[in-house]
């Protein structure tokens, strides 16, 4: 996850700060994490993870089940949350070299992000993107305070996707993995460019406003280290009506209490004499 200037993490998740002196918006990561259930994707990856590297180190583990089984559950039970945390490290230094490339800025030299930073620019060219002229945005923050959630969309561009190769301003959101194929995406995908996509105005770099821009398509770039691939997403009003049921639901989440009082019986009640 990237991290945006007015963005923070609270016990509650990633809120947004809003300059103009509002109350904090909740981020559309947040709402998707919060209120979309992802157990039936990260349970069996985790699973995964800690099997192939028990079988590829069975010999060493073996010889520390009777020495030291607590040390060597406690370093297992890590194994996929370590895991997440690298990729996730992986996929901010790739979104920021993105931005800086995308804006015409210095990229860092960093080995592990150059073959998808190569794939993003084997995309553009393959658009014939210019990056002066048809990029339009990147790593723009956009806020609904009537509704009271905010996000950061990676790319807004204009690709030559419409009727006799007329441009169309297209938001999209980059996906990084060192696993998945590049065609696969989530359907919580959806939900998150509908928020952004319909969000009412974006926030400029001196925290002043502007309206939102009318999109006229949305998709998922799947940025892999020898492969990429858009992915087209149905990001409409149907797709922005289920994103404000999560939001809904995260809003009531965030507010409820952590704990409630537990009720303890009293003495029962004397019959009443006939």
């Amino acid at each position: 996850m990237t991290n945006p200037r007015l963005a923070r993490d609270t016990q509650r998740g990633r809120y947004y700060d809003d300059p103009a002196g509002g109350p904090a918006l909740v981020s559309v990561t947040n709402v998707i994490d919060t209120a979309v259930n992802k157990s039936f994707a990260l349970v069996p990856w985790g699973v995964k993870v800690t099997v192939e590297y028990v079988l590829g180190n069975w010999q060493a583990i073996a010889g520390r089940v009777l020495a030291d089984p607590t040390g060597l559950t406690q370093e297992l039970k890590a194994l996929h949350r370590d895991a997440k945390e690298r990729a996730a490290d992986l996929g901010d230094r790739i979104h920021k070299a993105a931005e800086l490339h995308l804006l015409g800025a210095p990229v860092p030299d960093d080995p592990e992000v150059v073959p998808y930073l190569a794939q993003l620019k084997l995309w553009l060219a393959g658009w014939g993107v210019d990056l002066d002229n048809h990029v339009e945005a990147t790593e723009i923050t956009v806020f609904h305070r009537q509704l009271g959630y905010a996000g950061t969309a990676d790319l807004m561009i204009w690709l030559p996707t419409g009727p006799g190769g007329r441009l169309e301003l297209w938001l999209i959101d980059f996906k990084t993995s060192a696993t998945r194929p590049a065609k696969s995406v989530y359907p919580e995908n959806t939900l998150q460019l509908a928020a952004l996509r319909f969000a009412e105005t974006v926030l400029l770099p001196d925290d002043t406003d502007a309206p939102m821009p009318a999109i006229e398509r949305a998709g998922v770039l799947n940025l892999r280290a020898k492969s990429h691939a858009l992915v087209p997403m149905p990001a409409d009003r149907a797709a922005h009506r289920a994103f404000r049921g999560a939001l809904e639901t995260t809003k009531w989440l965030h507010a409820a209490p952590s704990s409630y009082t537990a009720l303890s019986p009293t003495a029962a009640p004397s019959r009443k004499a006939a």
